[in-house]
């Protein structure tokens, strides 16, 4: 009896050990995926920013139709 039940507390801590390894790797996927975001943002910031201002000033230079 004592055995079956230190094979169970052995599957137990087995499965809790493979679950902290789970959220270590979403916790790295997480991580990975927000440096690839932020490197898109700092990438393409100032060519979208240069965009807009070229389309707000088009809009500007547009006269006025009542």
């Amino acid at each position: 009896m004592i055995q079956y039940l230190n094979i169970l507390l052995n599957a137990r801590l087995a499965k809790m050990e493979e679950r902290g390894a789970t959220a270590v790797e979403y916790g790295l996927l997480v991580a990975l995926i927000a440096a690839v975001i932020i490197g898109a943002v700092v990438i393409l910031g100032g060519k979208l920013n240069g965009a807009f201002d070229t389309v707000n000033d088009s809009l500007e230079n547009v006269p006025a139709s009542d």
